[in-house]
């Protein structure tokens, strides 16, 4: 059986922060500090025995000075101005199972990023500082359900149709507290490429 995109972009997952770490001159030490992730953890991702959270995932691309979009995307091989849904990259994180697919076209250029997420009832993620890059901004319209973001001290509640500006390092959580899923769009806008 052929494996499918999601599938063989969750295998490369730790081959490709090291890429990018070995790229950018970054020791695991270097990496550790700038994300506020535990040297042995990046050395477990990068071997392939962990499959990191979205959490932990922010932070390292963060500290790479990249957004999750622009990680996910960098697997499709071919620049076109049509992203078809079969063909965008889908990922699960394995502690919260929140589902984030990458809509928009990868590497044509544009400004920003735009990601559609699916968060199960009951679910949060929560982001504990230090992702460095102060230059991301980001706009979190929600489509249905319920939302609860804490951003720096306030809790935001969103409701369908209601749409949230942050900076990404801001961001503290994110939390579902209703009875179905939420499902919402993020437009990312990472500064300057």
């Amino acid at each position: 059986m052929m494996e499918n995109a999601d599938e063989t972009f969750e295998k490369n997952v730790g081959e490709r922060i090291r890429r990018l770490r070995i790229e950018q001159a970054l020791t695991l030490d270097q990496l550790a500090d700038r994300s506020g992730v535990s040297r042995a953890m990046i050395s477990r991702v990068e071997r392939g025995e962990a499959n990191p959270t979205a959490a932990l995932l922010a932070r390292l691309c963060s500290a790479l000075n990249m957004t999750l979009s622009v990680f996910f995307a960098e697997s499709q091989p071919e620049v076109s101005p049509l992203a078809r849904r079969a063909a965008q990259p889908v990922w699960r994180d394995p502690e919260s199972g929140y589902l984030r697919r990458v809509v928009g076209p990868p590497r044509v250029g544009a400004r920003v990023d735009l990601v559609e997420v699916e968060f199960p009832p009951g679910a949060e993620v929560l982001f504990p500082g230090r992702q460095t890059n102060r230059n991301q901004w980001q706009h979190v319209w929600l489509f249905e359900g319920v939302m609860e973001l804490t951003v720096g001290e306030t809790v935001h509640r969103l409701e369908a149709g209601d749409c949230l500006f942050m900076t990404v390092c801001d961001v503290k959580a994110f939390r579902n507290p209703g009875k179905m899923p939420a499902r919402y769009a993020v437009v990312i806008d990472p500064g300057p490429r």
